[in-house]
């Protein structure tokens, strides 16, 4: 059974770079046909799709984050990051990674989520 755990800082500063890790074990992240997924949820609010990374390294993302967004992965590691560049409090959020579904964007398998918070 894959686990996904997100690591990274609770509080980030207006302006800065948000930076978040997610450590795969039970399953490797070049498996074909798997997307690494970024999700997050405000307060409040609906989770929001951020971006995925697929098994051949390929990343798409939302097109509203696009521009601040960037993911990469780790292969010796089994990780994948997530880098969101200059913050606001409107980032604050629930982080989650996830590991889409065969074949499918859709993600199926959760991280536990992390709380990280925009402010000075």
């Amino acid at each position: 059974q894959v686990q996904l755990q997100e690591s990274g800082p609770g509080l980030v500063k207006p302006s800065q770079t948000l930076s978040l890790s997610c450590t795969v074990s039970g399953g490797s992240i070049i498996t074909t046909n798997y997307y690494w997924t970024w999700i997050r949820q405000p307060p409040g609010k609906g989770p929001e799709w951020i971006g995925n990374i697929g098994s051949s390294g390929s990343t798409q993302y939302s097109p509203s984050l696009k521009s601040r967004t960037s993911i990469s992965r780790d292969t010796s590691k089994n990780q994948f990051t997530l880098q969101l560049s200059s913050v606001t409090p409107d980032d604050t959020a629930v982080y989650y990674c996830a590991k889409s579904l065969g074949g499918s964007w859709a993600p199926g398998y959760w991280g536990q989520g992390t709380q990280v918070t925009v402010s000075s």
